[in-house]
């Protein structure tokens, strides 16, 4: 068991990953997505039944990858599961090579965090701001650039190129 520098927190694998599943965001079905996320991880229940834990994740797209990670995590014994997002949330399709869908089909366009939880099934969920992305981005490229040079179009929709419609 690790523990994270200044929280004090326990830190433990919960689970065991196929690294031969791709990602399941990018998925063309609802149902093939599930599927990939059952495929995917396998949860270690030993390291955390009976136990709260803080689950951190990368992004949240459509929320469907989530929502069955948490019901999962429940199913193996998990008391209670807060969801921390080291992204702000997407509310603009990626145009620059990423498979990011509509602006409809994107989750964060529907719902605010505390509504997002409760659909998930998250006792908590935390988005980072743009503005804390921004300055951790500047931090790590020691540069006073907006964002070192990186887009952010995804989450405020100022692309860097003109965009023909």
């Amino acid at each position: 068991m690790n523990e994270l520098p200044k929280s004090g927190i326990a830190y433990r694998e919960i689970f065991s990953k196929n690294r031969y599943v791709g990602r399941s965001f990018i998925q063309p079905s609802t149902r093939l997505r599930q599927l990939a996320v059952l495929k995917k991880f396998g949860p270690l229940s030993e390291n955390f039944k009976d136990k709260r834990i803080v689950l951190i994740d990368d992004s949240i797209v459509r929320g469907t990858t989530i929502a069955a990670i948490i019901r999962m995590l429940r199913e193996a014994g998990a008391t209670e599961v807060h969801i921390r997002i080291a992204s702000p949330p997407l509310h603009f399709p990626c145009y620059m090579g990423i498979n990011i869908p509509t602006k409809e089909e994107l989750i964060a366009n529907k719902l605010n965090a505390d509504q997002l939880a409760e659909q998930i099934g998250a006792d908590s969920l935390v988005y980072l701001t743009v503005e804390n992305l921004e300055f951790a981005v500047r931090k790590h490229a020691n540069t006073d650039e907006k964002c070192g040079g990186h887009c952010t179009a995804c989450l405020t929709g100022k692309y860097p190129v003109e965009l023909e419609w």
